[in-house]
């Protein structure tokens, strides 16, 4: 339900509330409407065709009309996509206040918050304006007195209009195209917000859902370091900053507030979630109909880069050479190096992790959504993986890493994981500029639901001081293990999972997802018995913190 917020007396806006009120069956008038309202319908916001864009802007700043009425106007004038929608303030949900945000052509801006939903979609509004005006006037603004509305164009550089983002089913534009069109207005929209960060964008990965014909973005990371710190005792310390990880941790953050939607006693927010019961299993599934994908703005390193006379003529080299290529790798110090190599031994007391292309196999696997969340939903795989790297010329490399390593895996896990074959292509860059050497160290963490990003120093493996979010003085990052678990407790808690809430530390909270678990050691299994190497050990010390 989008209202008409506050008109100015006499205007269409104030007639259009007069009407919604007089037709009401209850005393608050607007409240009784439940559905959210076709914005582009003109029965509902009518505008004059004759009225041109900057004229309604102009009796908004003389306050002859507020933020919600002249959005709906643009709306009209301009024909773009626009949703008033109630999401969840941030904070501790014990304390949940009423919260907005407006969605322009699946682009979210900053959340408005009031003590109560007209007051709340108000600010939302107005926080709206703040960002999208500006960038309509810095633009020409289409004389609409006597022309048609604009048409969708082709995106030719890295700045967003939003007035050209139609990737709706009337366009009938392929997913491969709306993906990476969403992924760059997410990311310009970030830029635009924090521009002294622009030079961490030369990296990037993205989480996108798709419902219908509609994609959106619901996780985003930039990044390419490990920490140089020694392990972490209590799980603040991010030791892993590679754009992918950071993208996939930040989805995770994702399911964790859909989760909070899902328990809410809020029915309204309980709907909004993007979970939904099924009738075999205790376990809660994606509605159907949504699915998720995953961009990459280069090719995941690991087996993914093989050489092409490696699957071309793969008899023409010794099966050590094969093995060595396409098998499990690490990345330690910007370097990948083979964990059937020799010069494993020399880092066995730094910071090491798996590489890019290992991890992608291992998740398309026992699906991307970790231990802790496995106690509540269904393993979620991505249907396709984008690549936005220019100088790649082919997939083959990654559809052997992510596919053909572990293609027979799947009768050997347990009920709901399988090996997810997913669609592999080439798709154009999203970021155009290259990291700032001055921000190589950097990488910034987004997902849908945040006010702001928040920008993390991967070899120190916590949140920089200028960072637009610090989750406090400790400065430890909202993608940290003791962030994850507290998100897990507060989910159990609304739950009611009791034996959850007993766990003693976060390695038990793992331990305990037998399911998970189990499916993590038969995929490693399986590939050490093809070859291509032991997966990497944690050190236990890493996830034995309480809180």
């Amino acid at each position: 339900m989008i209202p008409a917020g506050r008109p100015f007396p006499g205007s269409r806006g104030a007639c259009f509330a007069q009407n919604l009120t007089r037709n009401s069956n209850t005393t608050s008038g607007l409240k009784s409407f439940k559905q959210p309202t076709t914005l582009n319908d003109p029965r509902q916001f009518p505008v004059k065709a004759k009225v041109s864009p900057q004229k309604l802007i102009d009796r908004y700043k003389k306050g002859q009309s507020d933020a919600v009425s002249l959005l709906h106007q643009l709306a009209q004038v301009l024909q773009f996509h626009l949703e008033i929608k109630e999401t969840i303030a941030s904070g501790d949900l014990q304390k949940l206040c009423f919260a907005f945000c407006v969605v322009i052509d699946g682009v979210e801006y900053k959340t408005g918050t009031g003590i109560n939903k007209k007051e709340a979609r108000l600010k939302a509004a107005t926080l709206a304006l703040e960002e999208f005006l500006p960038s309509m006037e810095n633009s020409s603004l289409p004389d609409t007195t006597d022309a048609p509305p604009p048409l969708p164009v082709k995106e030719e550089s890295c700045v967003f209009d939003i007035r050209h983002n139609r990737a709706s089913s009337e366009t009938k534009i392929p997913v491969n195209k709306q993906i990476p069109h969403a992924v760059r207005a997410q990311l310009s929209r970030l830029m635009s917000c924090h521009p002294q960060f622009s030079g961490c964008a030369g990296t990037i990965a993205a989480f996108v859902l798709q419902a219908s014909s509609e994609c959106k973005v619901v996780a985003l990371g930039t990044g390419g370091f490990n920490t140089r710190e020694s392990i972490s005792s209590d799980g603040r310390i991010v030791h892993d900053s590679h754009a992918v990880v950071t993208a996939r941790r930040s989805l995770m953050r994702y399911l964790y507030r859909n989760l909070l939607m899902f328990y809410s006693k809020n029915p309204t927010l309980s709907q909004q979630s993007v979970y939904q019961h099924k009738s075999n299993s205790n376990l809660l599934c994606l509605k159907t109909g949504i699915s998720l994908h995953l961009y990459v703005n280069s090719l995941p390193k690991g087996a993914a880069v093989i050489p092409s006379k490696l699957y071309l003529n793969p008899l023409s080299i010794s099966a050590w050479k094969v093995n060595s290529e396409i098998g499990l790798h690490l990345m330690v110090e910007g370097k990948v190096v083979s964990v059937l190599s020799s010069a494993v031994e020399n880092f066995a007391y730094k910071v090491v992790s798996m590489s890019t292309a290992d991890k992608i196999t291992q998740w398309q696997v026992i699906g991307y959504q970790g231990a802790l969340l496995s106690h509540f939903i269904e393993p979620i795989y991505v249907q396709s993986i984008l690549i936005g790297d220019s100088c790649c010329t082919d997939v083959r490399g990654m559809e052997v890493s992510v596919c053909q390593r572990v293609e027979g895996v799947t009768s050997q896990l347990p009920m709901f994981y399988c090996m997810m074959r997913p669609q592999i292509s080439l798709v154009p860059s999203v970021a155009t500029c290259t990291t700032s050497s001055n921000q190589l160290t950097l990488g910034i963490n987004w997902s849908e639901g945040d006010s702001t990003s928040e920008v993390v120093d991967g070899l120190e493996g916590k949140t920089v001081e200028e960072s637009p979010f610090k989750s406090g003085t400790t400065l430890a990052s909202r993608l940290c293990k003791a962030a994850m678990l507290h998100r897990f407790k507060l989910v159990a808690k609304e739950a009611q999972r009791h034996d959850l809430l007993a766990t003693s530390s976060y390695r038990e909270a793992k331990r305990m997802a037998k399911a998970y678990q189990e499916a993590k050691s038969v995929l490693r299994a399986y590939l050490r018995q093809q070859g291509f190497g032991s997966w990497l050990e944690k050190v236990s010390v890493s996830d034995n913190f309480t809180k």
